[in-house]
């Protein structure tokens, strides 16, 4: 079972979008790249960004979306006109591969960010921009594992303060197969959609919190 972040006919809007963002912020307004991946990374216009509403993801310009994350954030910039380049720079490209992991992974940019600052998005494009984005994806999957060993289920759960006990009595869903969820003897995203759904409610969450991270 898997499940994109929204509707694959906007990816590439919000690939666009996201990748002019990050080059006006970056270039244009001399913010430094983490800063402005921090300021996104907290803003509701990410947020936004991540459901796929249409406003964010295919109703403005990249400068227009870099303005509002930083007046969200309270982030000084100075006044400068629009300006989006047809030769893309690393900084584009950074922004144009976090759209599209976040599509594909289904995870929220803190989330990502916190695992692989912009920066660092921003140094992997002489590396990856000319291959095949697969390959930028099983990089992102590697750097994600690395940062959030445990399951989300497990983490969901013990952020709730439930044990698997509890967790299985509320949800119905039997205690040995949260166990194996959490030690990833079991696929959570193979699950059925009931069993996620019971998970859920129990912890308050969407189903696609609990799923993990899928490569291609």
């Amino acid at each position: 079972m898997e499940i994109r972040a929204y509707d694959e006919s906007y990816v590439q809007s919000a690939q666009n979008i996201l990748g002019h963002a990050v080059d006006f912020a970056v270039m244009t307004l001399e913010i430094s790249p983490n800063v402005f991946g921090n300021a996104f990374s907290v803003s509701n216009a990410s947020k936004q960004f991540a459901i796929g509403n249409p406003r964010y993801v295919a109703g403005m310009n990249g400068c227009e979306l870099a303005r509002l994350v930083l007046e969200e954030a309270g982030v000084p910039f100075p006044e400068a006109e629009d300006a989006m380049y047809l030769d893309k720079s690393p900084e584009y490209w950074s922004g144009w591969a976090l759209a599209y992991y976040q599509w594909f992974s289904n995870r929220s940019f803190m989330e990502i960010l916190k695992a692989v600052p912009l920066n660092q998005m921003i140094r992997m494009y002489s590396v990856y921009h000319e291959m095949d984005i697969s390959h930028m994806v099983e990089k992102m999957d590697e750097a994600l594992k690395a940062s959030f060993p445990f399951t989300r289920l497990r983490t969901r759960r013990e952020n709730c303060g439930l044990s698997q006990s509890q967790l299985a009595a509320d949800s119905g869903v039997a205690v040995r197969q949260i166990q194996l969820f959490e030690q990833k003897q079991r696929d959570i995203n193979k699950t059925a959609a009931a069993t996620l759904l019971r998970l859920s409610r129990s912890l308050h969450c969407q189903m696609e919190d609990l799923m993990e991270v899928s490569s291609i």
